[in-house]
C-alpha cells in the first residue's frame, strides 16, 4: 500500500523560500502522477501542481513562476520549491499520488507552511 509523508513546512516571513518534500513507498513510484494540493484555513483543498511520471509539469495560476515542483524516481521522492512566499500560500501542504493504471489515489497527512507578513 501506498504510503505518502510530507516534510518541509515550517514558519517563513513573506518573501522567503521552502521547499517541501514527499517521500514515496509501497508502490512503483515511476506509474504514478504526483501531486501537491493546500487547504487553507475555512477554505477548500485546492491544486497546486503536479508533474508526471514523465516529468510533465502543471502549476495552479497562482503560483506560477514562484513554485517549482520535480521528482527523482532514484530517491522515490516529490519536491515543491517554493519561492517569494506570501501570506496567502498560509495553508497544509497534502502531497497526492495517482496511478495512472489502475487510478486508484494516496494522500499524505500534510505539512504545514505558515508565512507572515
Amino acid at each position: 500500500q501506498v504510503q505518502l509523508v510530507e516534510s518541509g513546512g515550517d514558519l517563513v516571513q513573506s518573501g522567503g523560500s521552502l521547499r517541501l518534500s514527499c517521500a514515496f513507498t509501497g508502490g512503483i513510484f515511476s506509474v504514478y502522477a504526483m501531486y501537491w494540493y493546500r487547504q487553507a484555513p475555512g477554505k477548500q483543498r485546492e491544486f497546486v501542481a503536479s508533474v508526471s511520471p514523465g516529468g510533465g509539469t502543471n502549476y495552479a495560476d497562482s503560483v506560477k513562476g514562484r513554485f517549482t515542483i520535480s521528482r527523482h524516481h532514484a530517491e522515490n521522492t516529490m519536491y515543491l520549491q517554493m519561492n517569494i512566499l506570501r501570506p496567502e500560500d498560509t495553508a497544509v501542504y497534502y502531497c497526492s499520488a495517482l496511478n495512472v493504471r489502475s487510478r486508484q489515489s494516496s494522500w499524505g497527512q500534510g505539512t504545514q507552511v505558515t508565512v507572515s507578513s
